[in-house]
């Protein structure tokens, strides 16, 4: 029997952007796989801590898939990619050049607080998605 994959998102919690992409995952992930922290939450820094992975420098969402972790244009078509149906189909960009997918990605996240604006305090969970978040 094959063992499900463990698959947490960790997120920048006052982006309207990126919660407008957890509420997108939530509402394509089924079987409610996926698990969410903001990445302003003790749980992401640790998460990432016990990883040696930098937090400090982070502007990108996260994704742990069975303990791998993928940032920045590679963490979105995985999540894409995880969530299967028409949205796999987005997987395919993973063959452009990761610098030409992370350069524009880069480009939305450092700008995505003036595009998307941003709330003063991270994303509370309804208490029907709550399950959903670390």
């Amino acid at each position: 029997m094959k063992s499900e994959k463990k698959i947490i998102v960790l997120f920048d919690g006052v982006c309207n952007l990126c919660n407008g992409f957890v509420n997108f995952i939530i509402k394509r992930d089924k079987q409610a796989r996926i698990k969410f922290a903001p990445l302003q939450a003790n749980i992401a820094k640790d998460i990432l801590t016990e990883r040696q992975f930098n937090h400090q420098e982070l502007n990108s969402v996260v994704v742990l898939i069975d303990d791998k972790i993928y940032t920045k244009s590679s963490a979105a078509l995985m999540i894409l990619k995880e969530l299967g149906g028409v949205w796999a189909i987005f997987y395919v960009l993973i063959y452009l050049p990761k610098f030409i997918r992370d350069f524009v990605y880069s480009l939305i996240a450092k700008n995505r607080y003036r595009i998307f604006g941003k709330k003063e305090t991270c994303m509370i969970p309804t208490p029907e998605i709550a399950s959903r978040f670390l």
